[in-house]
């Protein structure tokens, strides 16, 4: 017990029973078996069960990263550390400590999308125009938005437009998405870059804020989608059997500085 006679902690997510689990109030021995992996883990996060449409969608953003090859810091990361640390455990953990501002995480673009959308979205006014109007209020603040851009897709980007198809079929697609795509075009008409793309973690925000998650929820999301590829890469790693990965000297610069230690320090005022 607290100091106040409550209880230190409480949790709605699940509690145990002597011949049970319960999650969110359900019987995990009933979950199995009858919920996919994506549709349980909307329930964990959100309280509640998915729709089948939200289900869907759910399926479709735990398959959204996966793996982008040895291009993603977090995945080199990891399989620099099991060369030192052949631990799967510790592989993965480096590898989610690398997502953030520049990689993976969506947290950035949910924020931006759900504060401007109250800040700026007007009903009943063209939605373009208030898209203007928040670029303007960007541009003027010189704020970055998140979700924009990518170094090899132009015009489009692939996995985000999946995203959408599926989220429009599903009816999980929202006024708050038609948002980030005005803002979007707002932004790339602006700035003259019409071959500047909604990347697949802005889209990701913009569905996930339609959906009710919040900006740390959706950053879990995505590193749960990107955790297959990096069991794959450190059990890849583990097998090669390599140790201590370092980086060749031909793509490396050393300055090749050298310096006199004892003059140094004697021009510091130390004694001889």
């Amino acid at each position: 017990m607290g100091p106040n006679g409550k209880r230190a902690w409480t949790t709605e997510v699940s509690d145990v029973e002597a011949a049970d689990v319960y999650v969110r109030g359900y019987s995990l021995g009933n979950l199995i078996g009858r919920l996919s992996f994506a549709s349980a883990t909307y329930l964990l996060i959100r309280g509640v069960l998915p729709s089948p449409g939200q289900a869907a969608v759910m399926e479709a953003v735990l398959c959204s990263v996966l793996d982008y090859s040895l291009k993603k810091p977090g995945t080199v990361a990891a399989r620099f550390c099991v060369s030192g640390n052949p631990s799967m455990v510790a592989g993965l953990a480096v590898a989610t400590l690398a997502a953030g501002e520049y990689t993976l995480a969506p947290d950035a673009a949910g924020r931006f999308i759900a504060e401007s959308y109250v800040q700026f979205r007007r009903p009943g006014e063209p939605i373009d125009a208030c898209a203007e109007a928040a670029i303007d209020h960007v541009r003027a603040s010189r704020q970055r938005i998140a979700g924009f851009g990518h170094p090899n897709f132009r015009f489009t980007d692939p996995r985000a437009q999946t995203l959408k198809a599926i989220a429009v079929k599903e009816g999980v697609w929202s006024d708050v998405c038609d948002w980030y795509e005005a803002v979007h075009r707002a932004f790339t008409a602006r700035v003259g870059k019409p071959d500047l793309v909604i990347n697949e973690v802005g889209m990701l925000a913009a569905i996930l804020t339609a959906m009710g998650f919040t900006p740390a929820e959706m950053t879990g999301l995505a590193v749960l989608s990107s955790m297959p590829g990096v069991i794959a890469h450190v059990s890849e790693e583990l097998r090669s059997e390599v140790r201590i990965r370092a980086l060749p000297d031909e793509i490396v610069d050393y300055p090749r500085t050298r310096r006199d230690l004892d003059g140094d320090l004697a021009a510091a005022g130390w004694e001889a």
